[in-house]
């Protein structure tokens, strides 16, 4: 099957406000084209921070910057009340948290911010990739590039066919710089992992891909909240695209990309979220593999990612979403925070994209057998939420919906309807998982 038809290319852009809102400057996003005439997709930041995304059409002779700061205006007021009631609920979390340690809470206990803030914990990033030299490039400039005071950078090599992965790391200026190089023979993206988390020294562990730029405050922000919270397991970040230059990629973003929004969340096992019901097998809704973040001392603990999940096995993903409920399943709580951004390449082919559904589908499964095979206590649980599940799963593949602040590409002008092609195959995928993960782990004969 061909790619949708008439879906010409959007402009992806970063718009910064001052503090009265007024545009200061639009630029395009790192590694992005020139902003030209016609759709611009951009991040919309206040003060530094991430804060909307919006979609606007502009013409030859029009200001694009005042286009979209009013749209920008627009849909904050629009998200206001959500975003509002997000960053309370967490900062009472916060007030709680300290003052269980002891602690004051930044901006709590007396209305203003604390002088000193804590520093981000020592962190180690572990970037795992497969014979993308030239993209795994781009990801390590920015990893080099960022804030955060005390911290590694590891690459681990997986499965590598060629050199040349080796020969970038070691042989040039990222080994100047103090990247360490990695190999890992078995192949499969949880495997990486695990030897990211066996060579890593840090006190939180930042994992991310080979295809994303980070925002230079990306580390800062992702580990910051370890500091504040002792019984925070992950930490999960903004997610949003780098180009939107093919139709595959337009139709991707325009039903949700793997943005999470613009609200920060917490997830606690100790207090269910009221408005997800299926907690905490929706991992999907947590956060994605691309940007995420564990305490160390927690990931080790839950037994790391299952070897037998992830791109390169027979499961075809899940990995991510395994450790997630693994992280839980302990008892340690999970926040997303939209100030930790990377910039995400998609995949750019219609093919891609036909994969990519097939491995969503697989991936969910997978990672759900996987979860109970290693963690059994966990089976009343998720037969108990099974029928709402199922239905969750079926409106999922049935017509995927915009992301709360992804998804802005369609909403105005053309539509793109997801495919229902894509649909069968995210089911297919779906049957396919719980086999995949059996397969890999009979496989590997190493899984416990």
């Amino acid at each position: 099957m061909s790619s949708p038809p008439g879906t010409p290319a959007v402009s992806v852009a970063e718009l910064d406000l001052d503090a009265s809102g007024a545009p200061v400057l639009l630029r395009p996003a790192p590694g992005a084209p020139p902003v030209v005439p016609g759709e611009v997709y951009a991040l919309v930041r206040a003060a530094g921070r991430p804060v909307a995304a919006v979609l606007a059409r502009y013409e030859d002779g029009e200001d694009p910057a005042r286009i979209l700061a009013a749209l920008a205006a627009e849909r904050r007021t629009a998200d206001a009340a959500l975003r509002t009631d997000a960053e309370r609920r967490a900062a009472e979390f916060d007030a709680a948290v300290a003052g269980a340690s002891g602690a004051k809470a930044p901006g709590t206990a007396t209305g203003a911010p604390a002088p000193h803030p804590a520093p981000p914990p020592r962190a180690s990033v572990v970037v795992a990739t497969r014979e993308r030299p030239a993209s795994l490039a781009r990801a390590l400039d920015s990893l080099l590039a960022q804030d955060h005071p005390d911290h590694e950078l590891i690459v681990v090599d997986n499965a590598p066919r060629t050199t040349a992965t080796r020969d970038l790391v070691t042989g040039g200026r990222y080994a100047r710089h103090g990247v360490r190089y990695v190999r890992e023979d078995r192949p499969g993206l949880a495997a990486a992992h695990n030897a990211g988390v066996a060579a890593a020294g840090g006190e939180v562990l930042a994992f991310t891909d080979d295809d994303v730029i980070a925002d230079p405050r990306w580390l800062s922000a992702l580990a910051a909240p370890f500091a504040a919270d002792p019984g925070l397991g992950c930490v999960t970040g903004l997610i949003l695209p780098a180009r939107l230059a093919t139709p595959a990629q337009v139709l991707l973003e325009s039903h949700g990309g793997f943005a999470k929004g613009f609200a920060p969340r917490l997830y606690d096992p100790a207090r269910p979220p009221a408005d997800e019901p299926l907690f905490p097998f929706t991992a999907g809704s947590f956060g994605s593999g691309a940007n995420m973040a564990f305490r160390a001392s927690a990931l080790r603990r839950a037994g790391g990612f299952d070897p037998a999940t992830g791109t390169g096995t027979p499961a075809r993903g899940g990995d991510d979403l395994y450790a997630f409920v693994a992280v839980l399943a302990t008892g340690h709580r999970l926040r997303y925070t939209p100030d930790a951004l990377v910039w995400h390449h998609h995949r750019e082919t219609w093919q891609d994209l036909r994969n990519q559904a097939y491995g969503y589908g697989a991936g969910l499964t997978a990672y759900l057998t996987a979860t109970l095979v290693r963690r059994p206590a966990l089976l009343p649980a998720l037969l108990a939420r099974l029928p709402r599940g199922l239905a969750h799963a079926r409106t999922m593949t049935a017509a995927r919906g915009g992301g709360p602040g992804g998804g802005v590409p369609g909403a105005h002008g053309t539509p793109h309807p997801w495919p229902a092609s894509l649909s069968r195959l995210e089911r297919r995928g779906m049957l396919h998982g719980p086999a995949g993960y059996l397969k890999a782990r009979l496989t590997r004969r190493s899984g416990p």
